[in-house]
């Protein structure tokens, strides 16, 4: 599975932008897919995660209400959708992606083989 993150830039606090992360072909249906961030410093932490259909999704406390994840398997493409941008929010954006991930894995970062280059994210206030 191959992984390209995009979408990323400079933004101004109370902006959106949407991170796509495009995904391999024949595979695409098989995998759940992370959207996982690290900013300068720290860990990195889970942001948010979709199952192979769609029908499960999960999001981080510190998220939830402003970012929504989303895919369209059939531009075999997962998105996130971040509104109400934060300066906490600047880090660098990662989408990964495992075609045997079990839901109750998907926040773990260690549950995810393969994963995209990363996007920038910067929140000005």
């Amino acid at each position: 599975v191959q992984l390209q993150a995009s979408g990323g830039g400079l933004v101004q606090a109370g902006d959106s932008l949407r991170l796509s992360c495009a995904t391999s072909g024949r595979t695409f249906r098989n995998v759940g897919v992370g959207w996982f961030r690290q900013a300068p410093g720290k860990e990195r932490e889970f942001v948010a995660a979709i199952s192979r259909t769609g029908g499960g999704t999960a999001h981080a406390d510190s998220v939830k209400g402003r970012f929504t994840i989303s895919r369209d398997n059939t531009k075999n493409t997962v998105y996130l959708q971040m509104n109400s941008l934060r300066p906490e929010d600047t880090a660098v954006y990662y989408c990964a992606a495992d075609p045997s991930i079990i839901w109750s894995e998907a926040q773990n970062q260690y549950a995810y083989d393969y994963w995209g280059q990363g996007t920038q994210v910067t929140v000005s206030s």
